[in-house]
């Protein structure tokens, strides 16, 4: 009788050679399920090309900024028969960046600048808390221009920057309720089990809800400025105000 072919096999040294990881890494990744167990012969256990293609494919991944346990997921996923590409295109979907926003990078006292006498370490460490700003060595970015010019305008329309600075923090409170009510729905209603829907479907389908995800927001806030600025008036000059 003829041995059966297997193919190119290697060691676990060797694998770890060709994979270009330590050979501790892969036993963890055996040990988290991301990796099938070898082919044993007698005590040596010997692995396939395919072992290689799945470290490939989990360096891709996490290259591409998966977590081990999303990529576990994924590749259960794809054992159980569902096109990795597909599953890719929803986590895709899901997790794109909603802001379009463009940050804006300059030196410390140019920021300062802009505020005349409200820039200090007080107000800077709550700008850093807030996520507005990074600082690297002598130079700070700002994550929207558009945010910074809106609060160039507030500043030198009279209200300090700390005010500003505040009401931004009150400003991402109810942002992240809103975001969390939208995300559950979304959840809830469209997500539901992936095992039931076409992936490629759901794809289409989420990247259809976002934009009118933003304008349902756009459309709320405006309507509430009105109805705010309609009571500020009234308490200003009365209910008869034109």
């Amino acid at each position: 009788m003829t041995e059966p072919d297997h193919g190119r096999e290697y060691r676990i040294a060797e694998l770890a050679e060709a994979a270009g990881v330590p050979v501790r890494t892969l036993r963890y990744y055996q040990e988290r399920r991301l990796l099938p167990p070898p082919r044993r012969q007698g005590r040596i256990g010997l692995y396939s090309e395919e072992h290689l293609a799945r470290l490939r494919m989990i360096a891709n991944l996490l290259e591409r900024g998966h977590t081990l346990e999303g990529i576990r997921e994924l590749l259960a996923a794809w054992e159980q028969g569902r096109d990795i590409g597909a599953v890719l295109g929803v986590e895709k979907a899901v997790t794109t960046p909603w802001s379009t926003e463009e940050p804006v990078t300059m030196a410390m006292d140019e920021l300062a600048a802009l505020f005349p006498g409200e820039v200090g370490a007080a107000s800077v460490e709550r700008a850093l808390e807030l996520g507005l700003i990074e600082i690297d060595g002598d130079r700070v970015t700002h994550w929207s221009r558009r945010q910074l010019d809106a609060t160039v305008t507030l500043v030198r329309a009279g209200v300090p920057l700390e005010a500003v600075l505040s009401a931004g923090r009150e400003l991402q409170r109810s942002m992240d309720g809103l975001a969390a009510m939208f995300v559950d729905l979304i959840a809830t209603h469209v997500v539901g089990s992936l095992e039931e829907q076409d992936l490629g479907d759901l794809t289409d389908t989420l990247a259809r809800l976002r934009p009118g995800a933003q304008v349902t927001v756009e459309a709320g806030f405006a309507a509430a400025m009105d109805r705010q600025v309609r009571a500020a008036i009234d308490r200003l000059l009365g209910p008869l105000a034109p």
